[in-house]
């Protein structure tokens, strides 16, 4: 979990979700990570199960919560090791919310993080989400009116 208190108009990190995709019931996975995680989603479609996570403590960084997964996955009982073993899709998707200003935003991981997500035998993904249009004062149209600034009758 993260969270953010920067400017939330300009480009910025929001979290990293552990999406994992088998042919087997995640159920047992699910329970061993208990309150470490929170599940956004887990269930099935047709043959295949998944599950969507989050950590429920807070982290300052892609960095520090695809290690922080990673920690989790190493202490994983045998069983439950054995099932993260045989997903076909384990990835750490880092989430970024993008800004039609700064022109850009850069976010790095260090050899350490993609050596511990290699370790674990995961992926690692982004998701940029688009700028939220936002209305410019007073120059939005209001339904049922005939012009911007008027108010409806």
């Amino acid at each position: 979990m993260v969270i953010y208190r920067g400017n939330p108009e300009a480009p910025h990190f929001i979290n990293v979700d552990l999406d994992i995709y088998s042919k087997s019931n995640l159920q047992p996975l699910l329970a061993v990570l208990g309150k470490k995680v929170c599940v956004l989603y887990a269930g099935r479609d047709k043959r295949t199960y998944s599950a969507h996570l989050e950590l429920t403590r807070i982290t300052g960084s892609a960095d520090a919560a695809i290690r922080a997964f990673c920690a989790l996955v190493q202490s994983l009982p045998g069983a439950e090791r054995d099932l993260w073993n045989a997903a076909k899709v384990r990835e750490f998707n880092i989430g970024v919310q993008a800004a039609m200003r700064p022109f850009s935003y850069e976010t790095v991981l260090v050899a350490e993080t993609v050596k511990a997500a290699a370790a674990v035998g995961a992926r690692i993904g982004f998701t940029v989400y688009a700028p939220e249009e936002r209305p410019k004062r007073g120059r939005g149209v209001i339904p049922g009116s005939k012009k911007a600034g008027s108010s409806p009758r």
